[in-house]
């Protein structure tokens, strides 16, 4: 089960769009003399945009970050899942609640589909240091439905 889940994460990663087709152009999140973050949608249907401030390997604990998109897809929940890879093995898979219909953390928690999602302020993490190296960043927004609402395909460089 470990090779097909590597095999399936590697192909997803070279082929996007299952091989074919349109692709979004890679954007940069942010660029500082010892880290790159470049990140590439991976929704065949649209490209978001997203940035951050203060790019540094020393990661704060509160990362200012800028994030827009107009949504396909009603939100009254929404979920991130994060799976941090290096050399083709998963390392971390972090899955967190953005919004809740009964704990609502963001002013866009609720919107429907066809309005803008348009956030730039904190958000909390841990505060650490981007060891040196190369990281693939798997990202997939999703609503109640488990509809996509965004996903990313993120490369960092640390040197």
């Amino acid at each position: 089960m470990k090779g097909f889940t590597a095999a399936f994460l590697f192909w997803t990663l070279i082929f996007p769009n299952g091989g074919g087709g349109h692709t979004w152009p890679t954007h940069t999140a942010c660029k500082d003399g010892n880290l790159d973050v470049l990140y590439q949608s991976c929704d065949p249907l649209q490209d978001f945009g997203f940035s951050v401030e203060q790019c540094s390997r020393h990661l704060k604990s509160n990362l200012n970050i800028r994030f827009g998109i107009i949504l396909r897809e009603d939100i009254k929940e929404l979920f991130l899942d994060v799976t941090l890879l290096t050399k083709g093995e998963s390392i971390l898979s972090y899955s967190y609640p953005i919004c809740e219909e009964d704990l609502p953390k963001f002013s866009f928690c609720g919107r429907r589909r066809g309005e803008q999602i348009y956030y730039a302020g904190p958000v909390n993490n841990p505060g650490f240091e981007i060891p040196k190296g190369e990281y693939q960043v798997l990202l997939k927004l999703y609503n109640e439905n488990l509809s996509t609402v965004a996903c990313a395909n993120a490369t960092v460089i640390c040197s």
